[in-house]
């Protein structure tokens, strides 16, 4: 999902530079969406490996 969010940054990048600001614009902000779902994801992930912790070893 990170991957899909800097390619929407890097067309979003290149849009602006070209001068299409229209395609710019949803593009930077569907690469925000997801970079902030990656985030989301991610601190769900850690939380839950941490709360699921290491029994004893035998």
């Amino acid at each position: 999902m990170l991957y899909w969010a800097v390619v929407c940054l890097i067309v979003a990048i290149i849009a602006g530079v070209l001068g299409f600001g229209g395609i710019a614009g949803t593009a930077a902000g569907f690469a925000k969406v997801l970079f902030f779902i990656f985030l989301i994801l991610l601190v769900i992930s850690l939380v839950a490996n941490a709360m699921k912790g290491r029994g004893p070893k035998i």
